[in-house]
Order: structure tokens, then sequence, then C-alpha cells
């Protein structure tokens, strides 16, 4: 038995030299973008979520500092970091990580960005993620990801991380979490509340990539209500944001039918004239 787990840990090391080196052998390339990337084809491309990445680079010209929650590979953070504004990025996914480092140094932003290894929840801790790229998520069986294919990594929250120092600082916030955006917004009510209020950028599906069985997101109304309660109005992120309502909202709860059609949000201070702030 000992001398088949030594094979297996041989083999293991082996395969991850292999990776490593055909890793350290790859070099982000230029994008239309304007900057270098490596890491997802449509991102290097230039053709990675067109209405996000428009809405991103209008919202940016406003913003003093970016919060890239999921950062992934990097890609909204160098959009940022192309506009020389400072970024706090967060991603636990070890080899999106590898990529998110390869990218920003490829680019010289080494000294303009704070990049954090963790997942964002309402507690410290540790906790399993599953799945891997831009499919990595907290939730098991999220998007029909295998329960086997799991690691263990750190949580925080955003509050404890970030506390106060944006204060009186224009702040754009950029989510993408599959599915485990509620917890990450319950560990950042300091943050919502700051003043002025931050515009958040948020991937909330409604019933897409669900586990298997649930037909809804069940935790839809809650993140909602996190900024509802706390003085926001909340927009689909698309080219022609339109308002979303809670009345609508329980209706498609209560329904299970989307009038949405969208899983891309954006929410802003009450007040806030979204179409001439951004369009």
């Amino acid at each position: 038995m000992k001398q088949f787990e030594r094979l297996l840990h041989s083999i293991d090391r082996k395969y991850r030299k292999f990776t490593d080196a055909r890793f350290n052998k790859l070099q982000p390339q230029d994008t239309p973008l304007g900057f270098k990337l490596m890491g997802n084809e449509a991102m290097e491309q230039g053709l990675f979520e067109p209405e996000e990445t428009f809405l991103v680079r209008k919202l940016l010209d406003k913003a003093e500092h970016f919060v890239n929650v999921g950062a992934n590979i990097g890609y909204y953070c160098c959009l940022a970091l192309q506009k020389n504004i400072p970024v706090i990025a967060f991603e636990p996914e070890s080899q999106n990580v590898k990529f998110l480092l390869k990218n920003i140094q490829a680019n010289n932003w080494d000294d303009q960005i704070e990049i954090y290894p963790v997942a964002l929840s309402d507690s410290i801790g540790i906790v399993d993620i599953y799945g891997g790229g831009t499919g990595a998520s907290l939730l098991k069986g999220w998007a029909g990801t295998p329960s086997n294919l799991a690691a263990s990594i750190p949580t925080s929250t955003l509050d404890l991380i970030v506390g106060d120092r944006l204060n009186n600082l224009r702040t754009l916030v950029v989510i993408d979490i599959e599915g485990a955006e509620f917890y990450a917004l319950k560990g950042a009510l300091r943050i919502i509340q700051q003043s002025p209020k931050p515009i958040w950028m948020i991937e909330i599906c409604v019933h897409e990539h669900q586990p298997q069985g649930v037909p809804i997101n069940p935790n839809l109304l809650s993140t909602f209500s996190v900024f509802w309660d706390n003085g926001y109005d909340a927009y689909t992120a698309s080219m022609n944001p339109r308002l979303v309502t809670r009345e609508e909202l329980e209706a498609i709860v209560n329904s299970g039918a989307d009038t949405i059609n969208t899983y891309n949000f954006i929410f802003v201070e009450n007040g806030y004239d979204l179409l001439s702030g951004v369009l």
C-alpha cells in the first residue's frame, strides 16, 4: 500500500512539474484592447462579454478605485489599470491566480494592484471551491460541476480586508463569483453603506447554472434586497439598462418565470442617472 502511494505521489509530482514548465513557457500576448493577456481565448481576442466590457469601461471613466471580486485571470483588472485606476482584486482559484499574476507583470502594473488569493464571504474560514476557470464556484453542484472537483480555500470578508479605505472615493465594484454573491455582500455592508456609494456590477443568475433540482436562485430576492434596503436602485447591465423593481423580482420568485433575461446587474445610489452617467 505504501509503495502504491509513493508511486501516486511520484506521478503527481512529475505531472505538476510538466504543467508548471508548460505554463512558464507561455507568455501574455497583445490584445485588441491594448494590453497583454493570456489564459482565456475570448478575453485574449477582445470578444469576452462585449456589453459588460463596454459598460465597465464607461463606468471606469468616473471611478477613482476599482474592486474586482472573482478577478479570474485579470481581464477587468487590466481594463482598470489601463486607465491608471488602482485595483483591489480577489481570486481564490490557484490556476487563475497564476494567470492573473503573470498578466499583471506582463503589463508592468505590479505596484498598482493589491491581489488577495481568498474567496469573499460573510465570515472568515475555510471552504471548498468546485471546478476551475471562469466557472469555479463555492456552490456544490453549480453548473453541473462534479463534487469531486474540489479544493479547500480560505475565506474572508470585504469589510475586514478593505475596511474604510475607500470612503470618499468614487468606487466601482465588479463581482462574478458564480452563485456566492449574496454571502460576499453580507460581508460587505460597511462598503455598501459608505459615502459616496460605490457602483456595483454583479453577476446574479436568476435560473442559470443552479444546482440540480433548484429552478430559481434561492437567494435572488435577498441579494437584491441588500441593495434596496441600503439606498440603491437596480438596473440590468445591458446596452439599454432598465430598472429592476422589487415587484418584478417577487413575481419571478413566485411564478418561476424569468422576465429579466439577463444575469448581470448594476446597482447605483437612489436617484443616480445611470443612462447619462454611462452612455
